[in-house]
């Protein structure tokens, strides 16, 4: 038997993500200034954010199936698109198509004077891979 070692690929190239890490959850305000800001930065294929679930109607308790009518949850502007946010954000994942490590730094360095005077309180910025690109063993269960 032998054990192939797979090397994971992802539209052909492994493509990195950079993860900001807030030291509190973001404001709808914040998130969506530091969203707009973002969209200048090109490279950047894919964002996720990540973070405290703020659901429509209250999940269990006394007060289960109430309207939750939390100040955060809005509506934020982004691009020219809206979209309505869900979450207080602690964490974003950008995915970048960058060609090499050189370029990869200087993109990671972009993004921190970009984060900078948006979130004065505190964050980290991480450069790995937090988020699945491939399919899983339960994806394959699943029928994907």
């Amino acid at each position: 038997m032998s054990i192939v070692e797979s090397n994971p690929n992802y539209a052909g190239v492994p493509l990195p993500e950079v993860r900001i890490q807030c030291e509190r959850l973001l404001l709808a305000d914040s998130t969506e200034k530091l969203l707009n800001a973002l969209i200048g930065v090109d490279k950047i294929r894919q964002i996720n954010l990540k973070g405290e679930s703020l659901p429509s109607t209250i999940n269990s308790g006394p007060h289960r199936g109430i309207a939750n009518n939390h100040s955060e949850r809005k509506i934020i502007k982004f691009g020219d698109r809206e979209v309505e946010l869900k979450h207080l954000v602690g964490d974003f994942l950008l995915e970048l198509a960058v060609e090499n490590q050189e370029e990869l730094e200087m993109k990671v360095k972009e993004i921190d004077q970009i984060v900078k005077p948006i979130i004065p309180f505190g964050y980290t910025i991480e450069v790995g891979r937090y988020s699945k690109y491939r399919p899983s063993l339960h994806d394959y269960k699943q029928g994907v």
